[in-house]
């Protein structure tokens, strides 16, 4: 299995981007760690990808400079920023919907949907079957369309939708349109780019 490490010094920061990390790329472990030396301690040839705060790179530059393949730059801001040139970067403070669409992006460019990973990590068995209504209906709520407009689209009564919703969360175990957002783009369902 391959791991994905997070350095952070906001422990609270790092379990969060930790279960977003893990909804969007399943096949990936995700490990936290506080600073440099705790990361190094665990050893960093395991990991494939460092997600890593901005002060953390500003106090270790040499070591993430020599990584910089590997490290995605966590940026409160939108601004590019001189230091971190070269590197991939991540802005944590926008909205949640929008920071899933960057970490979609950012698994959609570097591992295609897990294409580019090996096959045993790809295939993570997590499919489930919907129903073709079921699909459209969650295509739709992802792209950002309320229960009305969806039944209005679909012809069906508001019921309808909600019904078809909640199985769709129940059959996929979603808790979240954040969560179902990540199904639909990572199973080919929705484009990236259509929510």
């Amino acid at each position: 299995m391959f791991k994905i490490a997070i350095v952070h010094p906001d422990t609270l920061a790092a379990i969060g981007l930790k279960q977003m990390l893990q909804e969007v790329m399943p096949m990936v472990s995700v490990d936290a760690f506080r600073s440099t030396g705790e990361l190094i301690e665990a050893g960093v040839d395991g990991y494939i990808h460092f997600f890593v705060a901005t002060s953390v790179i500003t106090s270790d530059p040499v070591f993430f400079t020599e990584r910089r393949r590997k490290t995605i730059v966590l940026s409160a801001s939108t601004e590019p920023q001189s230091p971190f040139d070269g590197f991939h970067c991540l802005c944590t403070s926008v909205p949640e919907k929008q920071l899933v669409k960057s970490l979609l992006a950012l698994e959609q460019m570097a591992h295609a949907a897990g294409r580019n990973l090996p096959v045993a990590a790809a295939n993570h068995g997590n499919d489930k079957q919907l129903s073709a209504r079921e699909a459209e209906v969650m295509s739709l709520i992802v792209k950002g369309m309320i229960n009305k407009e969806i039944a209005d689209r679909l012809n069906i009564s508001l019921a309808t939708v909600v019904t078809h919703r909640r199985n769709i969360m129940h059959k996929l175990s979603l808790k979240s349109v954040s969560a179902l957002t990540i199904y639909a783009v990572t199973h080919g369902y929705v484009n990236i780019n259509d929510i």
